[in-house]
């Protein structure tokens, strides 16, 4: 079966569209997390997560909708702790980090019935997006948009350097707030790309590769954008002529890309060296 005819499917052009607003969203949201270098926070948030999906399994909940909630409280949390308790910002992570893991295990045996399966939360399954994944995605891209249009000089300022932006009166206690709500809501409408265990890659490692060629924030967003989304489709192709799990396939994608992308630089800088 070609590319073609997939398309006459209606789940593999869910995952298509799925994964078009998934990109937009993990660039942009990524780009912030990798310039302000909170990839380990963002990793928390992540598996902080699992917690509001065993709420959701136990009260009989969405667990997207219950992760999220979950997710966005462990996001202030680390927040709030780390800045207003005194206690390492690294603590704090390990502190809800752990919170989330532990209660999403022990509700989750504890839903009565039939186990959940975890596995399309755990290591994602693109084909299972739904409609309503997409409107959220779609929803999720244009928000994210319009408050970067509006606050982009702001966010790039506390991108590389928060206490400065302080200084020339910008709102950092806002946008640093209002950036992890949005990481938490990204990373909760993501799971169902690539699922949690491996969620950390797919809005950090972009943005690494598109940092090899350009160290300007706005194209290092739109080039993470392109390169999640053509990693995804490489990736949900070869995943299903190779019956392999998708989203393990597609972050191996995006660190092939990274080091074919490292390659080339390096290619290009010894080139360089050598002309002058």
């Amino acid at each position: 079966m070609d590319f073609l005819e997939l398309l006459n499917y209606a789940f593999f052009r869910n995952a298509l569209w799925g994964s078009l607003f998934a990109s937009i969203a993990t660039g942009i949201i990524g780009t912030y997390i990798v310039t302000r270098r909170l990839v380990f926070i963002s990793g928390g948030i992540t598996h902080a997560s699992f917690g509001g999906l065993g709420i959701g399994f136990y009260f009989g909940l969405s667990p997207i909708f219950s992760a999220m909630i979950f997710s966005v409280f462990s996001a202030f949390g680390i927040q709030w702790f780390s800045r207003k308790q005194g206690v390492r910002e690294d603590s704090a992570i390990a502190v809800f980090w752990s919170l989330g893991m532990a209660v999403g295990i022990m509700l989750t045996f504890l839903t009565p019935g039939y186990a959940p399966n975890l596995s399309e939360y755990l290591f994602g399954n693109i084909l299972t997006i739904t409609r309503t994944d997409i409107i959220s995605l779609i929803v999720l891209s244009g928000i994210l948009f319009l408050f970067f249009v509006v606050n982009y000089h702001a966010i790039v300022s506390i991108s590389f350097d928060a206490q400065f932006a302080q200084t020339r009166r910008v709102n950092t206690r806002f946008i640093e707030y209002a950036m992890m709500l949005f990481v938490a809501v990204t990373i909760v409408l993501s799971i169902r790309l690539v699922g949690i265990v491996l969620l950390m890659s797919l809005i950090t490692v972009p943005q690494m590769t598109a940092n090899l060629f350009t160290v300007n924030y706005s194209r290092i967003i739109y080039l993470s954008v392109g390169i999640s989304f053509i990693a995804c489709v490489v990736g949900l192709l070869l995943s299903y002529y190779l019956n392999v799990p998708s989203g393990a396939f597609i972050i191996f994608v995006l660190i092939v890309l990274f080091f074919v992308g490292k390659g080339i630089k390096v290619i290009l800088k010894n080139k360089l060296c050598i002309l002058f």
